[in-house]
């Protein structure tokens, strides 16, 4: 049965979300009337977004940096905030950097560097099949490679020490703190990209036990925390030999530590 002209009017649709609890209810509906080819389309959008799926999930994309970003079911969507450690990749690669997206998830980060700087040599990878299904859209326009595994396993052994730039937007919510994440977060991305391990600083860890082998000399790690725990991560990336310095943005509520490999002489 078709979906009603009535049900799937801006009015009708902004009613229901706010019901649901979307702050931007007026913002959303425009979003999937929008996206919908058909009215019965825009009726299953509506109902998926009322039951909770994240709206990027529904609409397909996120928007980040700009641009508009494959996001299917499950994959963890790019938030933000992130968009502060593109800003600090961005101002160290050059044209023809070699840059490498770990933990990619849809691979927006990878992407995003690509789309300010040009032509970069970009490198992304994720445990996730879905995720990487996703970034290899993504990053297809800047002719980017994708692999799929753990961390640095999958890369190719001809990028050790040839990385200017590497992107490690690790997951660093503590485990214990996961249950406590909005219900979008919590049911609806994989729980690989949220969950860091007791102290959320697992993967962190082994990220930079392993990044002075990958990264070029002058070259540099940036990662995402959290203001608690950014006295440890800053610890963590020192302690693996890099040179170590936080920065931070008080209009996205963002820090992000970079560690820097010294220059050989």
């Amino acid at each position: 049965m078709p979906a009603s002209s009535s049900s799937t009017s801006p009015s009708a649709i902004t009613s229901r979300l706010r019901a649901a609890g979307c702050v931007f209810a007026e913002d959303e509906a425009r979003l999937l009337i929008s996206a919908a080819q058909t009215p019965a389309e825009l009726a299953a959008m509506v109902d998926r977004r009322v039951a909770g799926l994240p709206l990027e999930h529904v609409l397909g994309w996120a928007e980040f940096c700009g641009l508009r970003i494959a996001v299917d079911p499950g994959v963890f969507v790019p938030r933000r905030r992130t968009e502060f450690l593109v800003r600090q990749a961005t101002a160290l690669t050059r044209p023809g950097s070699v840059v490498v997206d770990l933990c990619c998830g849809s691979g927006a980060l990878g992407a995003a560097v690509a789309a300010a700087q040009g032509q970069i040599e970009l490198h992304a990878a994720d445990i996730d099949p879905a995720a990487v299904a996703c970034a290899r859209r993504n990053v297809a326009a800047a002719g980017g490679h994708v692999y799929e595994g753990d961390l640095y396993q999958p890369l190719p052994a001809t990028l050790r020490g040839r990385v200017d730039v590497l992107l490690a937007n690790v997951p660093y919510v503590p485990t214990g703190e996961v249950g406590l994440l909005p219900a979008e977060a919590r049911v609806h991305e994989a729980r690989a990209a949220l969950d860091g391990g007791a102290d959320g600083l697992d993967v962190l860890r082994r990220v930079a036990s392993a990044a002075p082998r990958w990264l070029a000399p002058g070259g540099h790690l940036l990662t995402e925390t959290s203001e608690r725990q950014a006295p440890e991560a800053v610890e963590v990336i020192t302690r693996s030999g890099l040179i170590t310095r936080v920065a931070r943005s008080g209009e996205l509520d963002a820090l992000v530590v970079i560690g820097a490999q010294l220059t050989l002489a």
